[in-house]
């Protein structure tokens, strides 16, 4: 069999169209080594993917023609056998009193040919949310302001956000990904390029509010400049923050709160096998000093004795450590989202999970079945990105998530609904298809490889009603046919970005365009904001840049045109910012963000994909402290242009 005729055996697409309407052939050399990187493993004899019993639906699947009948299948949870019978021909009918949950199916034909396979037994959608329609405030967190943080904002600043969300009538706060980063790699910012999904990110830890810690006058003196300037010195706070939190822990260690202790064991509880498996890396990962692959043999695969023996031995208070930072984190993130609550808000926090993983963090350590690490997922050629994006993020593979009955993805979602009312699953196109492209090799050279849709779609759904969590879709780019009906039919929301909801002609879709499941808002991280918009200031920077803005200015004079159009067309006779909200809290679309950058006047958007050092991308400081924030905006033009959607009005 050669390359491409495997390729396509194992669900890879080498040959499509890319966003710009060109055929791509993938490289020959490019696909072996993708064909190596992925799982071998060809469809089963029997059924050949995972069985879904979704409720209130009917449950029936068909045997591939090959099945020698009658068929005997057991469905087994825990080496326990819940469910079993014989099928005597090709359809089967699943039981539909199954609990919710995720089981192993085995079939065995009159042949002696045998399978096993998932089965999710699921609600029919996901969480819809308890409210009508509401407003968030979005915001980066790094860059937050405040006369108390350590140069970076933190956890407290979350709670002040909340509170001052509260004030102007929204029901939540968005943030970007906080997922887990490198520790001695301060200056890897970006919320997207994670080390673990599955960990949250110790520099929003507030330090000052652990019991345990005393500020002293040097590092108290130090903190002022931290706070100035408007780019963030990710080095300078770590620095500070990494040496509190291990004098806070060594005297936690030294003379225990009993109530803490207690809530510390619970927190590690909790979390289990993965977070002691996190801690064991991160401390491994110090003492190697090279990526995990080059690690002794006896350590490049996680193992439950291995990280025991670890605990017990010169280690145990490193591995505490990681740890105790990490219930720490989650204790203070939860104590914002508990404040929410109690402020009556129907979302809270509204949360973002990034595409990937970097392939020498935990993730790609901890699955090496499941995530593919010599791959990096990406996007083909498009209008906005004409080279294509390689996102140097590693990601999940069919095969190795279905072996492990999705596992990995479910943990995934369960870390990140933790302590959120809403989530958005960055690029939740790669649910069906991923854009994988090989080290090495540019954009242009990558192929999609097919997921188990429905089957994630399907744990999604479990995920999200088991902790009440809505879930939105990051829907942007070169969207299959049919794929926004499948993902409502299972209760995810869209994401609707107002500079994109456009017409052929330019002209921005009217408010009754707006879908009712989906969020709303007028631009991204990697847009511009509301004044770069208007002022062409996205424009300039990328041509100064040497990037492509892939618009002209003429191009930028007539969407201007369009959006006044729009907002007169709906009797709407400004065009700043509160008019563009005023408009955006009209439509059906039940979930509107608004940012906090736009909100104060921001020319400069958080980041420009394409560059690394070029634009202080993810490091730049909101220009007003948290504590002036109401002076800088108008307060009552927001809470006028929400009012349809405000708690007050509630």
């Amino acid at each position: 069999m050669d390359l491409f005729a495997e390729a396509s055996a194992r669900g890879i697409q080498t040959e499509f169209l890319d966003g710009q309407g060109h055929r791509r052939v993938t490289d020959a050399a490019a696909l072996k080594i993708i064909l190596d990187a992925l799982p071998p493993e060809a469809p089963g004899p029997l059924l050949g993917r995972p069985v879904i019993v979704r409720s209130g639906r009917p449950a029936r699947t068909q045997l591939s023609a090959g099945a020698r009948l009658p068929a005997n299948w057991k469905i087994v949870v825990d080496s326990r056998v819940i469910a079993e019978g014989e099928a005597a021909g090709r359809l089967i009918d699943w039981p539909s009193d199954l609990p919710f949950g995720i089981y192993r199916l085995l079939l065995t034909d009159s042949g002696g040919v045998s399978e096993d396979v998932p089965l999710l037994s699921v609600p029919e959608r996901a969480f819809g949310g308890d409210f009508d329609r509401c407003w968030l405030l979005a915001v980066q967190l790094y860059s937050v302001r405040s006369a108390r943080n350590w140069g970076i904002g933190d956890f407290t600043d979350l709670a002040g956000l909340v509170e001052f969300a509260g004030r102007l009538g929204a029901d939540g706060v968005g943030l970007n990904p906080l997922h887990a980063l490198f520790d001695d790699r301060p200056g890897d910012c970006s919320p997207y390029s994670p080390n673990s999904r599955l960990f949250l990110n110790a520099l929003y830890i507030d330090v000052e509010k652990l019991p345990e810690y005393r500020i002293d006058a040097e590092t108290r003196d130090a903190l002022a400049s931290l706070r100035s300037g408007e780019i963030i010195d990710y080095v300078a706070a770590a620095g500070f923050k990494w040496r509190a939190l291990r004098a806070a822990f060594a005297v936690f260690t030294a003379n225990p709160d009993p109530a803490r202790l207690k809530d510390f064991d619970k927190f590690r509880a909790e979390r289990g096998a993965l977070l002691s498996h996190f801690a064991c890396f991160e401390v491994l990962r110090h003492k190697f000093g090279k990526p995990w692959w080059e690690w002794p043999d006896a350590w490049r695969q996680p193992d439950d004795a291995g990280c025991a023996a670890l605990r017990k031995g010169e280690d145990a208070g490193e591995i505490e450590f990681v740890e105790f930072v990490q219930w720490t984190a989650d204790r203070q993130l939860g104590a914002a989202a508990d404040l929410a609550k109690k402020l009556g808000m129907t979302v809270g926090l509204y949360l973002d999970v990034a595409v990937g993983v970097q392939a020498d963090g935990f993730d790609a350590w901890n699955e090496q079945v499941a995530i593919s690490r010599h791959l990096g997922v990406g996007a083909p050629p498009d209008p906005l990105n004409t080279a294509g994006q390689s996102w140097g993020l590693a990601g999940f593979n069919a095969v190795g998530l279905e072996r492990q009955s999705f596992a990995p993805f479910r943990d995934m979602l369960r870390a990140s609904m933790r302590h959120a009312g809403a989530i958005r699953l960055d690029h939740v196109l790669g649910l069906k298809r991923l854009y994988l492209v090989p080290q090495g090799f540019t954009a242009r050279d990558g192929v999609y490889v097919q997921m188990p849709f429905e089957a994630l779609l399907a744990v999604t759904a479990q995920e999200s009603v088991a902790n009440r969590c809505v879930v939105i879709g990051e829907d942007l780019g070169t969207v299959p046919e049919g794929f926004r009906d499948q993902i409502a039919d299972w209760g995810i929301w869209s994401y609707l970005v107002m500079m994109f909801e456009r017409d052929d002609g330019g002209s921005f879709r009217n408010i009754d365009h707006y879908l009712a499941n989906a969020l709303v808002t007028f631009n991204t991280h990697d847009l511009s904001t509301y004044a770069g918009w208007r002022s062409f200031g996205d424009l300039k920077i990328k041509r100064a840049l040497g990037i492509d803005p892939g618009e002209t200015d003429d191009a930028r004079w007539h969407a201007l045109a369009m959006l006044d159009e729009v907002l007169r067309h709906n009797s709407i006779d400004r065009n700043d910012l509160y008019s563009v909200a005023n408009f955006q809290a009209r439509t059906r679309s039940r979930l509107l963000a608004i940012s906090l950058e736009d909100l104060l006047g921001v020319v400069d958007q958080p980041n420009i994909p394409g560059t690394v050092n070029e634009h202080p991308n993810w490091r730049r400081r909101l220009p007003v402290p948290l504590e002036e924030m109401a002076s800088a905006m108008d307060v009552d033009a927001i809470k006028n242009a929400t009012r349809e959607r405000s708690r007050a009005a509630a």
